[in-house]
């Protein structure tokens, strides 16, 4: 029996007109939690899409406009021109599509915008004649950033909301507050990023993983020559394919090896010289344990860093090191040692696996490490049972996407002329509140865990002890 969700009711009336561009295992997901939860009709939707990915027949089942087109660089202007207008709003899930397009057409336009990463247009991943600084999200967030001052008061423009970057934001603030309240520190809820950048120092956080685990197994095995997955295979690609990133913390002793910083923009992050796709690390969830997940670059790995980090007299006196750490479904692994063989030449064929699904969840969670209690980890352990009594054409993954897609939707609504915004600027609690009951059990948990735990056992290492917390202690690759 489908648990009653307080998350039926409707959160707001829309009267505009909504364009959302791509229309995969995202886009499929989250239209009917809009139907659900904005009074928006069906007949002011518009999907534009490459392709439908099978969700074709679900469009015409709800009676939504659907435009089967390639949005490129030569014809976006003229598709979403006459589409968009004041007050109405531009939902982009799509992939290879300038986010920074889109956004300066919706501010012209007087309309609002969301999208769950950000995008630059064909070959802005993958151009060899690129550097690799230039190919990495470290760059797409700087680009997006030069156009907050132009813009300010503007639209509101919601970037990089989905479950992460997006979601995870918001848990790093809940997470911190909880922190504060079990270390006996009486803090309120921070109204600046100031704020929080002292709250977080005072409570000694140096680590910040976005860990997650994805143990969703389909009995159909993986096939050679075919990627699986439960979310966006392009898109896993496209991400795995770019350097590996984190936002790097002011405690950390030295660059790794292979590591580099960026010369421009706001020098919180570094990359290492090597693909996400081939870059583990040690990290923690509490059903899974101890676990290596993949450092596969995310925009809220910089956006995080850069929120958190404290100047004294324009000098940077503390700043946490912050990165994703992802093991996907055991399929995708398969997928992923095959594409890395092959020099990450993508498959051919792609299987996303939703309705298949006998069992698993999606354990996404942030763990902060360093304060006085060791390590924490707060997050979502939603399993596909639970799922399919939530929303329909969703599994564990999708929907934790989608949640914030809606939240961050309604939060766009409610605060029309904020300009462009990110995750971490946004009203964490407000956000919480819409995603909640779409994320099944929302746990934190304390560990003594540390990345050295079990270190050197069988081989033994030369490695510092005394600060498990720097990042080149365990970086495995």
């Amino acid at each position: 029996m489908a648990k009653k969700l307080s998350g039926n009711k409707k959160h707001i009336d829309f009267k505009g007109r909504m364009v959302m561009i791509g229309f995969g295992s995202i886009g499929q997901g989250v239209l009917p939690l809009l139907l659900r939860h904005i009074g928006i009709k069906p007949g002011q939707i518009t999907i534009i899409s490459e392709d439908d990915r099978g969700g074709l027949p679900e469009t015409k089942r709800y009676g939504v406009e659907f435009i089967r087109k390639r949005l490129t660089q030569a014809n976006y202007r003229q598709m979403l021109a006459g589409r968009l207008a004041k007050g109405d709003f531009l939902v982009n899930l799509s992939v290879e599509v300038a986010s920074t397009a889109l956004v300066e057409l919706c501010q012209e336009k007087g309309a609002l915008y969301i999208d769950t990463c950000i995008e630059p247009w064909p070959g802005g991943y993958t151009d060899p004649t690129l550097s690799v600084s230039r190919r990495s999200n470290y760059a797409l967030r700087d680009t997006m950033q030069k156009l907050v001052p132009k813009y300010r008061g503007g639209p509101t423009a919601v970037i990089a909301h989905g479950a992460n970057p997006g979601l995870v934001s918001h848990f790093v603030k809940q997470a911190i507050m909880n922190v504060a309240r079990d270390t006996g520190v009486k803090a309120k809820p921070p109204t600046t990023r100031e704020g929080w950048g002292a709250l977080a120092r005072r409570l000694g956080i140096k680590v910040i993983h976005i860990a997650e685990r994805d143990t969703q197994v389909s009995p159909r095995p993986k096939e050679v020559g075919e990627f699986v997955n439960t979310w966006s295979i392009d898109g896993f690609v496209s991400e795995g394919s770019q350097p590996a990133e984190m936002g790097w913390g002011t405690h950390e002793k030295a660059l790794p090896r292979d590591g580099a910083r960026h010369r421009f923009g706001c020098d919180a992050a570094i990359y290492l010289n090597q693909p996400g796709l081939l870059t583990r690390v040690r990290t923690w969830t509490p059903l899974e344990g101890p676990f290596h997940g993949f450092i596969i670059t995310h925009n809220e790995s910089i956006s995080i860093a850069d929120y958190f980090t404290v100047r004294e007299r324009n000098r940077v006196v503390y700043r946490p090191t912050v990165h994703y750490a992802y093991h996907p479904c055991d399929q995708a692994i398969m997928s992923m040692h095959e594409i890395s063989g092959k020099n990450l030449q993508q498959q051919k064929r792609q299987r996303l696996i939703v309705d298949e699904i006998t069992s698993g969840r999606d354990e996404l969670g942030v763990l902060l490490m360093g304060h006085r209690k060791g390590a924490y980890w707060y997050g979502s352990q939603l399993d596909i049972k639970e799922t399919r009594t939530l929303a329909p054409y969703n599994n564990a993954t999708s929907i934790q996407v989608c949640a914030p897609v809606l939240s961050g939707i309604v939060w766009a609504l409610e605060n029309p002329d904020r300009g462009i915004v990110e995750a971490d600027e946004m009203d964490f609690a407000r956000n919480l509140e819409i995603c909640m009951p779409y994320l099944g059990p929302v746990v934190g948990k304390y560990s003594d865990w540390t990345p050295l735990q079990d270190r050197g056992r069988l081989f033994p290492e030369d490695i510092d002890r005394k600060d498990p917390w720097q990042f080149k202690n365990f970086r495995v690759t």
